[in-house]
């Protein structure tokens, strides 16, 4: 189910859907997104999460062009506490495709973390099996 498509006049994209099946929330970012576009795609995803409560999200980068993010202090610093307040606890985060740097892995401390789990792939299915995995132990406990 489409939650939010914020499309940008360049072309670029931020889609939030929430997987059914799955249980989980998926970010998809596609195209050269700038700073106010991320910034409007990650509060979009915290009104969601105040609404769904659903700890487990898939960001999916894949798609993404050019730099990607270029404040990780905001992601750090208001984002992620705001999310973990909320409930989220897994986020399983794709890195772009054409990217063997990604700048998430390189600039968040574990301390910033609070109690997310943060887990970073270099393919889509790989994300999704270890989302399914938290699920599964989520479950079990």
């Amino acid at each position: 189910m489409i939650i939010a498509s914020l499309p940008d006049v360049d072309g670029s994209r931020c889609t939030l859907t929430f997987d059914e099946s799955e249980r989980w929330l998926r970010a998809t970012w596609r195209g050269f997104v700038d700073m106010h576009e991320a910034v409007h795609g990650a509060s979009v995803y915290l009104h969601t999460l105040t609404e769904l409560h659903c700890p487990y999200l898939l960001n999916d980068n894949v798609a993404l062009r050019g730099p990607w993010f270029d404040s990780i202090e905001w992601l750090a610093q208001v984002w992620m506490p705001q999310a973990e307040r909320m409930g989220l606890r897994y986020i399983a985060h794709v890195v772009q495709a054409d990217c063997l740097f990604d700048v998430v892995t390189a600039s968040i401390n574990r301390r910033e973390l609070g109690s997310l789990e943060l887990q970073i792939f270099q393919h889509l299915p790989e994300a999704e099996a270890w989302l399914r995995d938290c699920q599964r132990i989520a479950l079990d406990c």
